[in-house]
């Protein structure tokens, strides 16, 4: 079992950042690639960014390329979102993922993760 735990949500106005992390523990050498997804109220759970553990290789979401940066430490299991011109449509409930099959390309949807974190809260004010 992999358990993620996030950090780093909370209130910020529009045009401004936050830095989500997400630490990993148990059977970390199970991951191969981690995820950010994001629900809002009322919305599926969308895809945000993920990046490959081992070579660092990214994917975004069109609507948050340019300004989100999915990075990795694998030394401390913990990778990071830094999310960067926060827009209105940004608010919601951010979820850390993990991916343990090696698959050609990142994965991007919701059934090919096997462990998901609590989430944390993104509220961008206007």
């Amino acid at each position: 079992q992999v358990q993620l735990v996030e950090s780093g949500g909370g209130l910020v106005q529009a045009g401004g950042s936050l830095r989500l992390s997400c630490a990993a523990s148990g059977r970390t050498f199970n991951r191969n690639d981690q995820g950010w997804f994001r629900q809002a109220p009322g919305k599926e759970r969308e895809f945000v960014a993920a990046i490959r553990l081992s070579y660092g290789l990214t994917s975004y979401a069109d609507s948050v390329k340019g300004r989100f940066t999915s990075s990795r430490d694998n030394a401390k299991n913990t990778v990071y979102l830094q999310m960067n011109n926060l827009k209105p449509e940004d608010p919601a409930v951010y979820y850390c993922a993990a991916a343990e099959r090696p698959r050609p390309s990142i994965p991007t949807t919701v059934g090919e993760y096997n462990y998901w974190g609590q989430g944390t809260q993104v509220t961008v004010s206007s």
